[in-house]
């Protein structure tokens, strides 16, 4: 299992300690407007992508509505973890509900943009199969 959800469980890790540790402030970043939200957005975009991937490229599971359902609901969930975690089990964050929207908003667009790469790769591939036949 580990092997099969290895870059779901990373980027589940890699979210949850930045979730949880201090983070200084920068001040170049502050001036850009929404910059919080940005990085929410793109963190749980890009679980729902590594869960996405992690489905599509596993040989013994065929990517069903539920399993890409899945997809999207494992990074909302966490994502709701999280802002429940800082708010109450860490004194240098705050849970914002904003961040949440955030988060969601990232998991929901991650899933359709991921099914468009996959089906242009998908006709790329053919068109280089196609390209090499005599």
């Amino acid at each position: 299992m580990l092997k099969r959800h290895f870059w779901t469980l990373a980027a589940s890790v890699a979210i949850i300690i930045a979730s949880l540790i201090p983070i200084p402030e920068i001040k170049p970043l502050e001036d850009i407007p929404l910059m919080d939200k940005w990085t929410h957005f793109v963190m749980y975009g890009g679980l729902a992508c590594a869960a996405w991937f992690d489905i599509h490229r596993s040989k013994k599971q065929v990517p069903t509505t539920g399993k890409l359902l899945l997809a999207i609901v494992y990074p909302i969930l966490l994502g709701g973890l999280m802002e429940l975690a800082q708010a109450y089990l860490t004194t240098c964050r705050n849970g914002d509900w904003l961040d949440f929207i955030a988060n969601t908003i990232g998991a929901v667009i991650a899933i359709p943009i991921g099914e468009v790469i996959k089906r242009l790769l998908a006709r790329h591939q053919i068109k280089v199969k196609s390209a090499g036949k005599p």
